[in-house]
Parts: structure tokens; sequence; C-alpha cells
């Protein structure tokens, strides 16, 4: 399914949180609860994007800036979208914001079974830095990755 000319990528709003709130576990992940990631939208240090499709969201993904360092908070498709491109849609312009801000590096931790994930995240040049043992649910491991070189 090519829908790459059809994608509309924005800054994410609340009102766009209020649009999947009521799917926002079962489309999408159950990562976060509503408040939570409504309190994220809000925090001057969050910075997020959401990608649509004829006005439905398909896609959103974040970063949160400690000082000069951006940390991926998150990139999710709605699952009957995911494997169409849109994460890696997602990925790059979380990459040029990152550019735009003139900040070096990007991070983020992955769970260490997610191997879609990780898969993207290499393609575009992350590499392992590290990990966090039983980061996720206390029993998964996470690995953090890093970009470096912002060229791509």
């Amino acid at each position: 399914m090519d829908i790459n000319n059809k994608i509309v990528i924005q800054s994410m709003l609340v009102s766009d949180l209020d649009l999947i709130a009521e799917n926002l576990e079962n489309d999408f992940d159950d990562f976060w609860n509503y408040n939570v990631f409504k309190s994220e939208l809000e925090n001057e240090n969050s910075k997020y994007i959401v990608a649509k499709i004829n006005n439905e969201i398909v896609g959103f993904a974040g970063i949160w800036i400690a000082i000069d360092v951006p940390h991926i908070t998150n990139i999710v498709v709605r699952k009957s979208y995911r494997k169409t491109g849109i994460g890696s849609l997602l990925l790059q312009e979380l990459i040029k914001m990152c550019k735009n801000l003139n900040l070096k590096e990007l991070t983020l931790e992955v769970n260490e079974h997610n191997l879609n994930a990780i898969k993207l995240y290499e393609k575009f040049g992350f590499i392992k830095v590290g990990l966090r043992k039983k980061y996720y649910n206390r029993t998964d491991n996470a690995l953090i990755m890093t970009l470096y070189d912002f060229k791509k």
C-alpha cells in the first residue's frame, strides 16, 4: 500500500489526542493512558507530531528534550497501518526536528524483543550504546540506541 503521498504530518495537539482517546489503547498501544499522554503534550520540553490520512490519525511520535539532548518517547502507528512506512516517516520528521533545533544527537530505549523497531532505528543509523535491565514491566530489557549523525 503506497500511502506516503496521502500522509500529512503536523504538530500534535491535545485535540488530536481527544480524537483517539477512546481507541488509544486498542488501536495503537497500551504504553500510555490518556492522562499521562495529555500531560506529556502539555509539557514544554516535549514535542509531538501526528500522521494523518484524510484527517484520520494513523500515527504519532514524540521527543522529550532535556537541556540539549532529545529523547524519543514513542513512535506509534495505528495497528491497521503498520508496515506501511508511516513509522519511517515519523522518525524522519523527528530527526528533521532535531536538526532544525540544532541538536547533535537523538536517543531512545526500545524493548530488546521489538525487532521491527530495532530494524527501523538501525536503518536510520542508530547504534546500540547500552542496556537497561528489566526496564519494561520489570521483566524485559531495553536497548539504549543513539543517533549521532543527522546526515540521513
